[in-house]
């Protein structure tokens, strides 16, 4: 598939180092020549400096034999007519646009990215995608991670495996006869760094981080099965007023009205004008690394700190100099992977990565056959995917056990009409079926060939 990837910041990186891995003609513009001097010198990519928006770049890039255009630079207005321009002179199959700005966006306005009306397929507003794994997080203490597929009927959870955690060193197949009616599956497991698709036989250790796929409504069930039973934070504190916290606010406002709220905002601007549209929440002008703000935004009270401003460096600290005064747990928003790492040691309680959030809604669209939705674990190591299965697909109507599955794929659950199924042996897969399950990089081209249209089908 030939790529044109329109800014070549972090996420624009991202997206390139992924899709560049797996043998993609990738090009990439931008106006900066020291950032395309970066990315074509440690990735396997075409380099041009210049303007995303403007015809003459966009087809010395290659438009003209282009499959996608992905427009992600810093200026929402730059990714609008670069997608345009894509459309009208080149017609490129595929356009999909960056927005970051909420006016764009609001529901009054719904109308304005539908196809009659510009010339883009997909939009991605990132400050809304992490602001909602954010809640997702917030309404799962206890889970790493939170990702919902099938309409919202399944979810895929990443649970770190304590030292009471009750399933360690029992095998995994034992789960599925103690708990015949938990629809979960243990999908995958992360050891000593290293992301492996989950076996019958396996057995987890303390340590272990396991990707399980279950049932919307089983949540909290399977958690409490890993030994996780905090309880959902009442009191919260969220560090940055900016789009991603000022969404986060405001859903819990209409969501959750009991939970008591407070913003730390260093901009006196953005500070007043997120307290004029918030109703129930406390704002405060000032730094999250001001002990004396911590105090007086009551830390020592407080159940959940969110970081979210935009450095990385101040998110981590602040997280820490919380719990030291005396706030149970944190979140933690962390762009750069170099401090994924050593968060740990430094008592984060959880993190979130909004280059993988933004990558993964790309690549659902970038992944052929019937994908509906993917989402990237471990940097990419393994992809949870959701595939619809055609008539044609070699997994319908064969028993579980006759399947000839790809190394490195696991399925973890079926959505069927209004019904979720825990696989086993006997299941048998249906056109129409929407099958969740777990896939490592090197098998996700077979997945894609698993769930493509054949040529017979027509």
């Amino acid at each position: 598939m030939k790529v044109i990837i329109c800014g070549a910041g972090q996420v624009g990186y991202g997206i390139a180092e992924r899709l560049s891995q797996e043998d993609n003609d990738v090009s990439v513009i931008d106006t900066s020549a020291a950032l395309i001097a970066a990315i074509t010198e440690t990735l396997d990519v075409k380099g041009y400096v210049g303007h995303g928006a403007h015809p003459d770049v966009l087809e010395k890039a290659g438009a003209e034999d282009a499959d996608m255009i992905i427009a992600v630079t810093l200026y929402d207005e730059v990714n609008i007519v670069a997608c345009e321009v894509a459309q009208a002179l080149f017609s490129v199959p595929t356009k999909i646009a960056r927005i970051r700005a909420q006016s764009y966006l609001k529901p009054e306005y719904a109308d304005l990215f539908s196809r009659q009306n510009m010339s883009i397929d997909v939009t991605i507003s990132p400050e809304i995608e992490v602001g909602k794994m954010v809640l997702r997080r917030i309404s799962f203490p206890g889970a790493t991670d939170v990702v919902r597929f099938a309409e919202d009927h399944i979810a895929m959870v990443a649970i770190e495996c304590m030292e009471d955690c009750p399933v360690v060193a029992t095998p995994l197949h034992q789960l599925s006869d103690l708990f015949p009616d938990l629809m979960a599956t243990v999908v995958g497991i992360f050891r000593d760094g290293v992301l492996t698709v989950a076996r019958s036989a396996d057995e987890l250790e303390v340590g272990d981080l396991a990707y399980v796929i279950c049932q919307r409504e089983h949540i909290r069930r399977t958690l409490g099965l890993f030994g996780h039973e905090e309880q959902e934070a009442r009191r919260i504190i969220i560090a940055g007023g900016g789009n991603i916290g000022y969404y986060v606010a405001r859903t819990i406002e209409e969501h959750q009205p009991r939970t008591r709220l407070k913003i730390i905002e260093s901009d006196r601007d953005k500070a007043m004008a997120v307290s004029e549209q918030l109703r129930n929440t406390i704002v405060l002008h000032g730094s999250a690394l001001d002990q004396n703000i911590l105090t007086q935004a009551d830390i020592q009270d407080t159940d959940l700190i969110v970081m979210l401003t935009n450095n990385d460096q101040i998110n981590i600290l602040g997280a820490v100099m919380a719990k030291s005064l005396g706030c149970k747990s944190n979140l933690v928003l962390i762009n750069s992977t170099s401090f994924h790492q050593v968060t740990d040691a430094l008592g984060i309680d959880a993190q979130i990565n909004p280059r993988a959030v933004t990558i993964s809604r790309v690549l659902q669209h970038v992944r052929k056959g019937r994908i509906r939705s993917v989402y990237a674990v471990q940097n990419g190591a393994a992809e949870i995917i959701e595939a619809e299965a055609l008539e044609t697909s070699p997994l319908v109507g064969r028993a579980f056990r006759e399947l000839d599955l790809p190394d490195g794929v696991r399925i973890g659950a079926i959505y069927r009409g209004e019904a979720v199924i825990r696989p086993n042996g006997d299941t048998r897969i249906k056109a129409r079926d929407r099958v969740v399950l777990f896939a490592a990089a090197e098998a996700v081209r077979h997945v894609e060939q698993l769930f493509r249209v054949s040529i017979q089908y027509f």
